[in-house]
Order: structure tokens, then C-alpha cells, then sequence
């Protein structure tokens, strides 16, 4: 192996350690309250609705970042916002620690939201660029990557906040992985390793019907991922569970996910990504039919048959809309808002259950909705035939 070759080799698989320190600390932040909601409840006095926006409002500002990142991304290059935005969320992070109540904790999710929302909207463009012969696979690492994160976080917090229910020194303790992303980030990044978007490109995107399609079916499926986040485990100690084996439940969802991100990537062959879509779409149905009809007959089973077709689905639409445009700069920036608008519509999945919840009661009614979303992306997905791609952003 030659000198030149070796360097390329360490770039590659610098960068692909980045993709996995980056992608798993993009979800910790918003699993590892959930299996706690009981302990924070307590502590800070928010009712089920106050809950409900520990994730709303996170997932209300990778909406919004999501369509201004692109811009940012223009003016400061890669590189710099992807530093200041995963400074942001190892602050947010950090300062749970000392958390007095129910605002402040809520201000913590709104930094940690403004972080993500950038190093998420920018990151599928600088992979497509950097992995171009790998994209799908590498794509489904990173899709992996996000949702073992979630199981990370999920897992870890019940057993840090411990019998004396510390949970702000448990949430806290999720900077430290933030941290090491950081320092990856620093040293391996360049600018080179994600080119500026071209001024008004997102405006143009925006006048294509395909862009709010892509937008529509992200985010009704991850509203039912933000759901299940913030309501799974609170559902399952309602029927009596303890708080560590409802937790055990969000990691067995998140690792089915982090399995089926790569997976389905990697078996997926073809230009054509529908079946693979309608396997994750039907794989999500079972699962919510599950939940509703037949809660404690196969729980581990409901829950990873569900995390299989949210973790499958993620990855497949990102390189769904990476396929929609051939150059990585213009691509990336279509990822972006599809992920804008989706996870604007995500956002309100935990609120609009919680509201379900307080007004029935139950879940059940939480879990029927989720059944019709899904219903409803998979007629949306019959249009993404990649024949039509040309067509479909012609102009762009």
C-alpha cells in the first residue's frame, strides 16, 4: 500500500468514525427522559402535557433549523456550524445538571434542539459527498448509529438516576459523548468535507410538489418515533411495569431500529426504493396494531417489529431523497427540508397523544392514530417511482 493510498484510507475511515460518533448522540438527549418521566414529573410538577414538550420542542426546532441550516450552512461553512451546533448540544446536555424546574429543564430541550437540527440537516449531504460509491450503506450506519443512540440514552439514565431518582445528574452525564463527537469533529472536518449549498437553491426546492411529499411521509412516520419515545415506557408502567423494564422496552425499539437502518440498506437493490419503503411501512403497522389490540401478549415483539420499520424507514427515506438529485451540494439541502417539515409535523406526536391521553384516559386512541399516519404515507410513498425523479425537481 502506497503512502497516498494509506492517507486515504485513514481519511475513510476517520470519517466514517465521525458518522458513528456524530449519529449516535443525536437521539440520547430525547430517549433518556421518557423512562424517567415519572421522576422528572415529580421533581418539576409538569403535568402530562408539560411532559409531552421535553420532545415537542426539540423536534419543533430541528424543523425550523432544518430549513435555515441551509443558509447557515452557506455563510459559515460546514465545518464551523457543525462545531458551534455540537457545542450547543453538549451545553444543553450539561446543564441538566442543575435544572431547577420544569422551564429550565424545557430551555435545556430547546438548545439541544438547535444543535441537532443543524449537524442533522447538513450530514447526509457531506456523506453522499464523501461516500458517493457507499452512500446507501454508509447512510444506513449513520440511521443505525441515531437510533442505537436512542437506546443508549434509554438505557443508561434509569440506571444513573438510581434508586435516589438523581435524574438531573443522568440526564447530564449525556455531554460526555457530545464531547467526543466534538473533539472527532475538530480534527478530522475541513471544510472541503461538505461544500457550500448555492444561494436560493432551498426557495426553488420549495416550489416543488415532490419536496413537500418527502416532507409529509418523514414526518408522520417520525411522529410515530417521537411518540413512542416519549410514551412507551409511560404507557407500559400505566399496565404496571417498573420504570427499568419499560426502559428495557425503548432500547429493545431503538437496537430493532439501529438493526433495521442497516439492514434494509444494505439488502435494498435497485434505483426503486417503494418495497422496501411499504416492507418498513407495514412492519410499523403490525407493530401499532399490536400495541393497541394485544399490548401484554408480545410486547418485546410489538415493540421490535415497530422499531424495525421506524429505524428502516428512516434510512431508506434519507436515501430515498438523496437519490432525487445527483449532485451531493443540492441533495443534501433537499434532505434538509424534508427533514424540516417532517420533523415539524413529528413534533406533535407526544402532544397531540397527550392530549388524547388526558381527555380518554387510555392510549388507544394514541395508537389508532398512528395506524391511519402510516396509512397514509404508504399510499403517499406509490408516487417515487425514480423514473420520474428528473421530472419530479425538474427546474432544480
Amino acid at each position: 500500500m502506497t503512502i497516498q493510498s494509506r492517507s486515504v484510507a485513514y481519511g475513510q475511515g476517520a470519517m466514517l468514525l465521525l458518522v458513528v460518533l456524530v449519529g449516535l448522540n443525536l437521539r440520547p438527549f430525547i430517549t433518556g427522559p421518557g423512562p424517567v418521566m415519572e421522576m422528572i414529573r415529580t421533581g418539576t410538577g409538569l403535568s402530562y402535557v408539560g411532559m409531552s414538550l421535553i420532545t415537542l420542542l426539540p423536534f419543533l426546532l430541528m424543523g425550523v433549523g432544518a430549513f435555515v441550516s441551509p443558509h447557515l450552512q452557506a455563510r459559515w461553512g460546514t465545518r464551523r456550524g457543525l462545531l458551534t451546533a455540537l457545542a450547543l448540544l453538549m451545553l444543553g446536555s450539561g446543564l441538566r445538571l442543575v435544572v431547577p424546574n420544569g422551564t429550565a429543564l424545557l430551555f435545556t430541550a430547546l438548545l439541544c434542539g438547535m444543535g441537532v437540527a443543524f449537524v442533522q440537516s447538513v450530514f447526509p449531504g457531506i456523506i453522499k459527498q464523501q461516500f458517493a460509491g457507499r452512500m446507501a450503506m454508509v447512510t444506513g450506519l449513520y440511521s443505525a448509529m441515531i437510533m442505537g443512540g436512542g437506546a443508549f440514552g434509554a438505557q443508561l439514565t434509569p440506571w444513573l438516576a438510581g434508586s435516589e431518582h438523581h435524574w438531573q445528574q443522568a440526564l447530564a452525564w449525556l455531554a460526555l459523548p457530545v464531547a467526543l463527537a466534538w473533539l472527532c469533529a475538530h480534527r478530522v472536518l475541513t471544510e472541503q468535507g461538505g461544500k457550500r449549498p448555492e444561494p436560493g437553491l432551498a426557495k426553488r426546492l420549495l416550489a416543488r410538489p415532490r419536496t413537500w411529499q418527502l416532507m409529509l411521509c418523514f414526518g408522520l412516520v417520525n411522529a410515530g418515533y417521537s411518540t413512542m419515545v416519549t410514551w412507551l415506557a409511560p404507557y407500559y408502567q400505566q399496565l404496571g411495569w417498573s420504570a427499568a423494564s419499560s426502559a428495557g422496552l425503548v432500547s429493545a425499539m431503538a437496537v430493532a431500529q439501529a438493526i433495521a437502518a442497516v439492514g434494509i440498506t444494505l439488502l435494498a437493490r435497485g434505483q426503486d426504493r417503494r418495497p422496501w419503503l411499504w416492507l418498513t411501512l407495514l412492519l410499523q403497522l403490525t407493530g401499532f396494531a399490536g400495541l393497541l389490540l394485544q399490548p401484554e401478549l408480545a410486547p418485546w415483539l410489538w415493540v421490535a417489529v415497530c422499531g424495525m420499520g421506524l429505524g428502516g424507514n428512516f434510512s431508506m427515506s434519507l436515501v430515498t431523497a438523496l437519490d432525487h438529485l445527483p449532485q451531493p451540494q443540492q441533495a443534501g439541502v433537499l434532505t434538509a427540508l424534508m427533514q424540516g417539515g417532517g420533523f415539524l409535523l413529528a413534533a406533535l406526536g407526544p402532544l397531540v397523544v397527550s392530549l388524547l391521553l388526558e381527555r380518554t384516559g387510555t392510549f388507544a386512541a394514541g395508537w389508532t392514530l398512528h395506524l391511519g399516519l402510516v396509512s397514509l404515507v404508504l399510499l403517499t410513498t406509490l408516487r417515487f417511482n425514480p423514473r420520474h425523479y428528473g421530472q419530479a425537481m425538474a427546474g432544480s
